[in-house]
């Protein structure tokens, strides 16, 4: 019986061990502040979360498209952070992602929505930051053109903007 607990034991101490190492360290940021994750994650560096600015979003793997979305004109290229690069290199859990924008309009999704292509956390659009009259600092965006499962009204009303915080619930 001793033997099985110690085998348990170590089972659960090596898979917490594989998340705590999966998770990416993070400096505090020196920058503005554009995004707080907060929640079921392992990485943090102010007071129990995970504060980002420029530099820290942009030291995470980028990824960039180009699409026509339903609020601008024409094809835009988007440039930012996909929502599963950066669960994983913070070591998120949980079954639910919360995002909450300026205005405090928040949408919650699965984190088992994450794909291999959206949603990206976009800060970057056509090459510039977006102020917050230009639906920055950050906007989730999908790339709407590639796919009708991304011109969906469940995918527009998550493509939320001046998006500032990020929770992960079990």
């Amino acid at each position: 019986m001793l033997y099985f607990l110690r085998g348990a034991l170590g089972a659960m101490i090596a898979v917490l061990m594989a998340g705590w190492a999966a998770a990416a360290e993070f400096d505090a940021p020196t920058g503005d502040v554009l995004l707080t994750v907060s929640g079921a994650i392992v990485a943090t560096n102010v007071d129990g979360t995970l504060q980002l600015d420029q530099a820290l979003l942009e030291s995470l793997p980028q990824t960039e498209f180009s699409t026509s979305t339903t609020w601008t004109s024409g094809i835009t290229t988007f440039k930012g952070v996909l929502l599963k690069d950066l669960a994983a290199a913070i070591g998120a859990t949980g079954g639910t992602i919360t995002l909450r924008a300026v205005n405090d309009y928040a949408i919650s999704m699965p984190l088992a929505d994450l794909g291999e292509d959206a949603p990206l956390l976009a800060f970057l659009v056509d090459g510039q930051t977006m102020s917050l009259r230009d639906k920055g600092p950050i906007w989730m965006v999908y790339p709407y053109d590639k796919d009708d499962k991304f011109r969906t009204e469940e995918v527009f009303s998550r493509s939320i903007w001046q998006l500032t915080e990020i929770s992960f619930a079990e």
